[in-house]
């Protein structure tokens, strides 16, 4: 995730992120909806329809999405900070992929970040989680950082 994402943001063509922003995105969409036709089209009719009416229209906006989404997802995962959150989010980028007709090594990522998920508990044993997520909370226990503070009422003498 993180070379995907660091490559995006320092293309020199800056079709990902700069001046040209969305061009590496609409060529990508507008492969996808190519492979809508036929007897067994790559992509789905609804999934086509969501490129073509919503992403294409806010390519620069998705391109910006796509390429911070994935080094903050890369970064999170390589530190172990919110695990569980990344690899969901990683495993969405997956399937949005798989869906617009990108194999390539969508399904073994979307298989790995499904597995990280699942173990959310016990992935932060040697990441940031460790400390990150007793501040902050799980589900079945609250975090130290957004308690309360109680302070005792004066004593009256």
């Amino acid at each position: 995730w993180l070379t995907a994402g660091w490559g995006k943001l320092t293309n020199p063509a800056g079709v990902w992120v700069g001046a040209k922003a969305g061009t590496a995105v609409t060529g990508f969409i507008n492969g996808a909806l190519a492979k809508t036709g036929g007897d067994h089209p790559d992509v789905s009719g609804w999934y086509a329809s969501f490129l073509q009416h919503v992403a294409l229209p806010n390519a620069v906006v998705f391109s910006y999405m796509v390429t911070f989404g994935e080094i903050l997802v890369g970064s999170a995962l390589i530190l172990g900070l919110l695990t569980g959150i990344a690899a969901f989010f990683g495993g969405f980028m997956n399937t949005s992929f798989l869906f617009a007709g990108a194999v390539s090594t969508n399904p073994l990522l979307l298989l790995l970040a499904r597995l990280i998920v699942l173990a959310w508990r016990v992935a932060g044993h040697w990441g940031l989680d460790r400390w990150a997520l007793p501040m902050l909370g799980v589900p079945s226990a609250p975090g130290t950082l957004f308690q309360p503070r109680i302070t005792p009422a004066p004593s009256r003498p």
